[in-house]
């Protein structure tokens, strides 16, 4: 590789041609920096159930592709005008950006910026990409093709480039891998419970699906003193994980049912959590699963009058029916992007809380590939005892 950081580099990445077709382990090529850019050289990665979306061309099908949007690298190389980081940094690319002057970053209701916004068309700001790939044409010749981000980063590539409006400084010492679950899953979940709602002492937390969102949540919500938190898989193996993290019970809906209940007959999510909870239901529910159709069990699971359900997940379900009693009966449903986490504002103290050994990181590392292993990674995340898979350069 040329050392040149003027030029272009030419390295490896998973590109996806379509949807349907298997990830690629290609040669491509990496533009320098243009200003206010900066190029990473990654060191690690990992999977989120998101990247799957991208793969079935959600939320836009661009292709060819390189999807990843956890990750952590070094910066090889910095564009004009950058002053933020420096060549050498430990960086963490992001897909949302924090101005602090703008409508939004003034308001203190949202953690999503209108002048550095989470973009769905796969390009840099200037409406370009910084990575192409060559194929062969007719009579030998090659094409260049330009290859979408997904969304700001696209750190399944041995390098990237990224605005430099949506990367953060790592501290020196954080364990990569822990840097990397932050950057997506774990901090969406945690976040949520002070970002999105205010999950009070001695409060009733349910969280449906226990992944690294879900972990993430349960973490959050036993930090902030939250009194009884129901964690809801139909994995039985996550019931360690949650009670590791802060869990009080778990509900798993295919043993909380009997063999010879009708689907007419089986007791619903909402009627588990609220048999758990005196017939009354939860202060704060967290949807973390992306299944359209718990949605309204997230709702119901709620308290009458005071309870909100938060959605986090997103899955190949992009719409469902709702069902509006419950909601005017002054329940609240609010969606959120990455737990409602600032990038600039949040992520620092999210980073002390690690280095600190606050939090329970270990607990979400179970399985580990190279990046020419890519298409032993999706497997690995429907084995019973997957939360996170970890992508080594």
């Amino acid at each position: 590789m040329c050392k040149d950081t003027s030029k272009t580099i030419t390295c490896k990445a998973v590109v996806l041609w379509g949807v349907g077709e298997a990830l690629k382990v290609e040669e491509i090529q990496v533009d320098p920096p243009k200003s206010s850019e900066v190029r990473i050289k990654m060191l690690c990665a990992s999977l989120c159930h998101t990247d799957i979306l991208c793969c079935n061309g959600l939320p836009v099908p661009l292709f060819p592709r390189i999807p990843g949007h956890e990750g952590v690298g070094k910066v090889e190389s910095v564009g004009e005008g950058v002053k933020e980081v420096k060549e050498g940094d430990i960086v963490m690319p992001t897909y949302i950006g924090e101005c602090g002057k703008c409508e939004e970053c003034r308001s203190g209701k949202t953690n999503l910026c209108s002048t550095y916004p989470l973009p769905f068309n796969g390009v840099m700001p200037d409406g370009t990409s910084r990575m192409s790939i060559k194929k062969k044409a007719g009579a030998g010749a090659e094409e260049s093709h330009r290859i979408y981000h997904h969304f700001t980063c696209s750190t399944w590539s041995e390098y990237t480039v990224i605005d430099a409006n949506y990367i953060v400084k790592l501290p020196p010492t954080i364990p990569l891998p822990h840097a990397s679950f932050m950057a997506c899953g774990y901090s969406t979940g945690f976040g949520a419970t002070s970002k999105e709602v205010l999950v009070h002492k001695g409060s009733s937390v349910a969280v449906f699906g226990l992944g690294a969102v879900g972990l993430g949540v349960i973490e959050g919500a036993r930090i902030r003193g939250a009194g009884r938190i129901i964690g809801v898989d139909i994995n039985e193996n996550k019931r360690k994980k949650g009670e590791v993290v802060g869990m009080t019970d778990f509900i798993n809906p295919r043993k909380s049912s009997s063999s010879t209940d009708s689907d007419d007959h089986k007791p619903k999510i909402s009627e588990m959590v609220k048999e758990l909870t005196g017939g009354m239901g939860v202060d704060y529910c967290f949807e973390c699963t992306g299944v359209a159709s718990l949605v309204n069990e997230a709702i119901e699971s709620t308290k009458m009058g005071i309870g909100t359900a938060v959605l986090i997940g997103a899955g190949l379900e992009t719409s469902g029916q709702i069902n509006f009693i419950p909601l005017l009966c002054g329940r609240t449903l609010k969606g959120s992007i990455y737990g409602g986490i600032k990038i600039k504002s949040d992520l620092p103290v999210l980073f002390d809380k690690c280095l600190n050994k606050e939090l329970n990181l270990d607990e979400l590392l179970t399985h580990q590939v190279s990046l020419d292993e890519i298409n032993k990674a999706f497997p690995l995340m429907k084995q019973p005892d997957c939360v996170k898979v970890l992508i080594n350069f």
